[in-house]
């Protein structure tokens, strides 16, 4: 059953009516069908900050499609509700379950770096230098795989980068 939709604006009821047209007329199985239909729940409750919601329809949703790809948009989504969550560890794990799906989405690469850029920090300020410069060091590899996938984005890591000489060679 579709989520009921508390955001009135004009472009996101236009958007649930133009895919549930699409997805009557795609040939897509019930199942595949189903799965979308959760998916654009979970995004829904996510945007309102519903967040136990949004990981309950991802969670079905991830029962249902067996598409690769689309699997790791649903991954990467559950990896941004527990890194909101301050839950780090298990938002590192859905972000590389996303990357072993789909290795060319920027956004979890730079994801993962923003979260260890954050722990490099936490532990500047712990006075713990060594494992602040391993985790500035494995935050610069991610930012700049992210930074080869979309070279006009990320900006401030590109500027980070350069100003800690880190930005050697950007590929993968």
């Amino acid at each position: 059953m579709p989520r009921p939709q508390k955001n009135d604006n004009f472009i996101d009821k236009t958007f649930t009516v133009i895919a549930d047209i699409i997805l009557k007329i795609l040939p897509t199985s019930k199942e595949e069908k189903q799965a979308f239909y959760y998916y654009r729940d979970g995004m829904s409750a996510q945007s309102e900050g519903e967040y136990a919601e949004a990981l309950e329809n991802y969670y079905e949703a991830l029962i249902l499609e067996e598409d690769p790809y689309d699997r790791s948009y649903i991954l990467y989504n559950i990896g941004l509700i527990y890194s909101s969550n301050g839950e780090h560890t298990k938002a590192l794990e859905y972000y590389h379950q996303a990357l072993e799906l789909n290795s060319k989405l920027p956004q979890a690469l730079n994801n993962i770096a923003v979260i260890y850029h954050y722990q490099g920090l936490k532990a500047a300020n712990q006075q713990k230098s060594n494992a602040s410069k391993t985790m500035f060091d494995k935050a610069a590899e991610y930012w700049k795989q992210a930074i080869y996938l979309a070279p006009n984005n990320y900006i401030e890591a590109q500027n980070w980068l350069k100003t800690t000489g880190r930005l050697n060679n950007i590929s993968k």
